[in-house]
Formats: C-alpha cells, structure tokens, sequence
C-alpha cells in the first residue's frame, strides 16, 4: 500500500469538509479512500486518517480561542473558590470535561474493533448513514431549543458525551450524533452544535495522538501526514464558520437526503462488486 502526497491532499480535504458536518468524516474517508484504491482497513491508512484530524483541531481551537480561554479562565477560577464555582463557564468547563470522558474509554476499550474491517467496511458506513438520520430527523421534531448555552449543565455533558460514543461507527457522524443529542435535551441549534466543536477537541487530539507513530511508519511517511494536516486545517476552519451560520436559521434535517442517497449508492456499490 503506497498512500502519496495527492492522496493526502485528497483526504485533507474530506477531512476538512466533513469532520464538522453531520454527514461523517470517518465514513467520507473510508468512501475516499476506497476510490482512491487504497485498502479502507490497513493500519497505515486508518492511523493516517486519525492524525490529519488534527488539522481540524487546531482549525477549532484557533476558531473559539476567545471562547476556550473564557472556559479555562472559569475552570480554574472554580477550583480556586466557591463563587467561581457558581458561573456558566465553570459549569460549561466541567460539562465539557466529563463528556470528553466516556468516548475515550469506549474508543481504548474497543479500539482493535473500531480499526477493524467490520466497522471500516462500505456496508457499515451506508447502513449507518440512512439509519442516524432517521435519528436526525427525530431529534429536530423533538427539539424544543428552549435552553441556550449557558443552561448546559454536566448532566447535559455526559449524556451528550455518551451520544458521540455512538460515532465510532463510520457513517453515524459525530457532529451529527452530539447535535442531535443536544437538540433531545432541550438545547437550542447553535449551542447544540457549540458543544459538539468542543466535545470534539479532547476526542480527535487523543485520537490523533494514538496513531501518529504509526501513520509516520512504513509507506506514509512525513510528506502526506504534513500535507493531509494542512489542508484539513485550511478546509475545516472555513467549514466551521459556514456550518454554525447554517445552523442558526436551518435544520440539521437539511443535510439528511445527502446522508440517505450516499448511504444507497454506498450499499448499491457493495452489492454489485
């Protein structure tokens, strides 16, 4: 298996496009890859789509880094003293941390099945990308968006955090998974999609961080790693601003008959080869 630098700047480029979209990064890279007539399970490939999430990373960080800062600040401020522990952003901090908690022990657990060739096949994505959206859909015409950010609350966290476990599966999504969790709760669009960016953070640089020696070992290398990064970066940090626009005024249903016809031609492609 030999994955080469336009091989990167194609998957740099899903990564970007997607990771944020409740459309599924993982399962667009194993479509991608696929085409690209790389093998969807090899180590190297699913080490190597796990590191350039961090392009996507920084993009989030550099995006809310006002807004990181302010939750740092109230953190720490609540461990100092008992008024710190009375405001939005410690328990906005405390809501995100817990949540970052059950998908990091879920990922490690089963980590050997995720990279499997079970979870990484076409037929897992296209299922999962007609069956979440059914959830999608749910959850929009469940949705009350009565509580705006500030209400979030730990409770709120954990059970979020708990819904991105499901995103392991490629074709879930897990901006889809979050956001669709969040709308359930109560929590209106934009802040639902918020705690996602930030739920996202620990999840994809512990992700990232597990397999970067493998994705510079053997056939990828440096050159594509770098050059998968940079280009996920640039595309996901414009994908950022257009999606919480989006978000505000639209559905996340909008992006369901995508989801669906992809998950059809997926499942129609398996079934003929």
């Amino acid at each position: 298996m030999s994955l080469g630098l336009l091989d990167a700047l194609v998957l740099g480029v899903v990564e970007g496009l997607t990771e944020f979209l409740p459309i599924s990064s993982t399962g667009h890279l194993t479509i991608a890859a696929g085409l690209l007539g790389l093998e969807v399970d090899d180590p190297s490939v699913t080490a190597f789509t796990a590191v350039i999430q961090s392009g996507a990373i920084a993009a989030v960080l550099i995006f809310f880094r006002t807004d990181i800062a302010r939750f740092a600040r109230g953190f720490f401020g609540g461990l100092r003293s008992r008024p710190g522990r009375q405001t939005d952003d410690w328990r906005l901090s405390l809501a995100v941390l817990v949540g970052s908690l059950p998908i990091g022990i879920v990922g490690l657990a089963f980590r050997d099945v995720i990279k499997g060739p079970v979870l990484r096949s076409l037929t897992t994505v296209g299922i999962a990308l007609i069956l979440w959206s059914a959830v999608m859909v749910y959850a929009e015409r469940r949705a009350t968006q009565r509580r705006p950010e500030a209400d979030v609350t730990v409770r709120d966290g954990l059970l979020i955090g708990l819904a991105q476990c499901v995103a392991l599966i490629p074709g879930v999504s897990r901006s889809g998974a979050t956001i669709s969790a969040g709308l359930l709760l109560g929590l209106d669009r934009v802040a639902s999609t918020r705690l996602a960016f930030f739920l996202g953070i620990p999840a994809l640089v512990a992700a990232g961080g597990l397999e970067l020696p493998s994705a510079l070992e053997g056939p990828v290398g440096l050159g594509p790693v770098v050059v998968g990064t940079v280009v996920s970066f640039l595309v996901a940090y414009a994908s950022i601003a257009w999606l919480l626009r989006f978000v505000a005024t639209h559905s996340i249903v909008a992006f369901v008959p995508y989801r669906v016809a992809l998950g059809v031609v997926v499942l129609g492609v398996v079934a003929v080869t």
